[in-house]
């Protein structure tokens, strides 16, 4: 048995390299994406907001915007995708957090409440070193009387008026436009993971379909009919879409009403944007599936197609990654399917913020489409 195992391993040449050069390629993959994105900025914009403060708070991770328009918090926000809006009122301070990303988030808290320490840490200082210098004056003109005649009246009179040195305390009002203190990183990712769950399962039960029809030979009996290419491969994306469809509204109604997330844009371009990922995923899975030659080869498939998506999808900047790796995420579906889900549910996008990506999805699904329909070519006989 060993012996026979051994020999069909090493016949098969696509497994030795799906096994032992993909893991390679994902490790050096996430070498490259996790070096590029050690540092995380976020975009904080303030209006009327004392300059010792800013010059207190600001940081490497802070990149900060002065502004001087009177548009609400909201509206900057989603005008000009901040971070966060910082207005202030006498000594009270309203913060505005988009709150879309919890790293951004937290890097603006942390740094405002790092700001407000070192304030008061300077006005310590300065207060003590006043002080200081105080205690010495009063120190040599004590030793200069003491040389001299004078009365008490006179040594309280030369006593040196020290300084008063006050900070002033902030008080601080956070507003979330998405979420609220209590929002976690699954919050803000789970409209990343309701596209990826849609578009790895429709890929993956696409493709294995397809190729147990053409091991068992139902495909060759077929297209040994006068059936066309074409209406061969519409009736399997009619019959396979309505199951993803169903799939779709399953997942988003699941994550909408159990996991209580909040949808700030609409429902239905969810649902919009969920399908034109599972069509997607239908014809990509078609088309990668004729490269199989058995349903484990098929499996071998997923860390080369659809696990680098992931990684492209959201978890991590792609605005922040090298140039060479953000070209390659452009070339990734969930890339664009990521983007239009994030923007709708926490930044409240209509459609005709999200039609580059949706576009781009259609696209992608024509192009699989196409590659499916020459694809035939290779099994057709007669």
């Amino acid at each position: 048995m060993l012996k026979r195992v051994l020999q069909e391993m090493l016949r098969d040449k696509r497994t030795l390299a799906m096994m032992f050069i993909a893991p390679l390629l994902i490790l050096t993959l996430m070498y490259f994406l996790f070096q590029s994105n050690n540092n995380q900025t976020a975009d904080l914009a303030v209006r009327n907001v004392d300059s010792t403060l800013i010059k207190a708070i600001d940081n490497d991770n802070l990149k900060i915007h002065h502004i001087s328009s009177d548009d609400s918090a909201k509206q900057l926000i989603r005008d000009h995708d901040y971070a966060a809006v910082m207005t202030q009122k006498g000594n009270k301070l309203t913060l505005t957090l988009q709150n879309s990303n919890q790293t951004k988030s937290s890097i603006i808290k942390k740094s405002l409440q790092a700001g407000q320490i070192k304030l008061k840490t300077q006005t310590s200082v300065t207060a003590l070193k006043t002080q200081k210098e105080a205690i010495q004056k009063l120190q040599q003109q004590l030793a200069i009387l003491a040389k001299q005649t004078g009365t008490q009246a006179k040594v309280q009179s030369s006593l040196p008026n020290q300084q008063k040195t006050t900070t002033k305390n902030y008080s601080v009002s956070t507003h979330y436009i998405y979420g609220d203190k209590d929002t976690n990183f699954f919050d803000t990712f789970l409209p990343v993971m309701m596209g990826f769950v849609v578009f790895f399962f429709v890929f993956l039960i696409s493709g294995i379909a397809l190729l147990r029809e053409r091991t068992t030979g139902t495909l060759k009996r077929l297209l040994a009919t006068p059936v066309k290419r074409g209406e061969i491969i519409t009736g399997y994306l009619s019959g396979y879409g309505i199951f993803a469809l169903i799939q779709t509204l399953l997942i988003v109604f699941y994550s909408t009403y159990v996991f209580d997330i909040q949808i700030l844009g609409s429902i239905w371009n969810v649902l919009l944007i969920n399908v034109l990922m599972a069509m997607a995923a239908l014809t990509m899975g078609l088309f990668i599936s004729t490269f199989a030659a058995s349903e484990f080869q098929m499996m071998q498939f997923i860390p080369i197609v659809v696990i680098p998506q992931v990684f492209f999808s959201g978890i991590i900047p792609v605005d922040q990654m090298a140039g060479w790796l953000q070209a390659i995420g452009h070339l990734m579906p969930l890339y664009y399917g990521a983007n239009a889900m994030s923007d709708v549910v926490t930044k409240g996008f209509s459609i005709t913020q999200i039609w580059p990506n949706l576009l781009a999805l259609l696209l992608f699904a024509t192009l699989f489409l196409v590659l499916n329909l020459n694809a035939m070519r290779r099994y057709r006989e007669v």
